[in-house]
């Protein structure tokens, strides 16, 4: 019973913040959204702050979860990357909510406290995709790059369209994309995509 009021009022904080924004967000409308008393509020969370960090490391952690649940060890560097950007895409389409909390409500000053422990995430994710990549690169099937600069290949395309998506700006489901996202990501990094081209 308890861990489903607290899993209600992380809902509500992110419905509450996705209409108002964390700034607009009050305590008192997360409550209401929630059902929840003053007192089930202050049991589970000190503050807006700390239930609004709560919510962005759960979130990234479900996220980093469906990637890699995409990612096996033993997938070529082709179906791999294929892998990578559609998961990414299709857990965007799929969580809208939490991806504009993730991706475009949490970039405020308000998160700097959660950059240790996203850090840490953040490692476990890159971990991960090492298990996969690694082999890869020690074989010359994947360009030598640093884990950022190989990142910010596969996902950073894509994150211009899933902003734009998240944003409101483009109406069409970035998923449309995914073939020449996936096209130009194997160019960028694999080592022998110059003389073979895109699957």
């Amino acid at each position: 019973m308890a861990a489903q009021v607290r899993e209600d009022l992380l809902a509500a904080g992110l419905a509450i913040f996705e209409r108002d924004g964390f700034e607009g967000a009050t305590v008192a409308a997360i409550r209401t959204r929630a059902r929840a008393s003053n007192g089930s509020f202050f049991h589970f969370f000190a503050s807006k702050k700390e239930l609004a960090g709560a919510l962005f490391l759960e979130t990234l952690q479900r996220y980093h979860a469906a990637i890699l649940a995409q990612l096996q060890p033993g997938l070529s560097a082709h179906e791999g990357i294929d892998r990578l950007i559609r998961a990414h895409l299709d857990w965007v389409v799929d969580n809208r909510r939490e991806a504009r909390y993730l991706f475009e409500i949490s970039r405020g000053d308000w998160t700097e406290e959660l950059r240790d422990q996203q850090r840490a995430l953040n490692a476990r994710f890159a971990e991960g995709i090492e298990r996969w990549r690694a082999p890869l690169v020690e074989r010359s099937e994947l360009l030598p790059l640093t884990h950022a600069i190989f990142g910010s290949q596969v996902i950073g395309p894509a994150q211009i369209f899933c902003r734009a998506y998240l944003s409101g700006r483009e109406r069409g489901d970035p998923r449309l994309h995914a073939d020449q996202l996936v096209a130009c990501a194997i160019r960028a990094l694999v080592a022998d995509a110059g003389e073979e081209g895109a699957p």
